[in-house]
């Protein structure tokens, strides 16, 4: 009966979805936030906030090369 109404809580904001994204692509998450995360985090905000999380590491990877290779 405690995991239904654990499941009945109030989900996670979608910022709450991009923290886990950022500190999951750097692979330091404790063992706690896992195990939070995993029952209030909406899929769908994962989704979107890793599609997110990988544009801006791609824009930033492609800033950086664009400014080496400028000089």
């Amino acid at each position: 009966m405690s995991d239904l109404k654990q499941a009945s809580r109030r989900k996670a904001s979608f910022g709450a979805a991009m923290k886990a994204i950022f500190w999951s692509f750097f692979g330091v998450r404790k063992r706690k936030d896992y195990e939070s995360d995993a029952a209030q985090l909406n899929p769908i905000h994962v989704v979107i906030a890793a599609i997110l999380g990988v544009l801006i590491f791609i824009g930033i990877l492609i800033t950086i090369v664009k400014l080496v290779v400028a000089k």
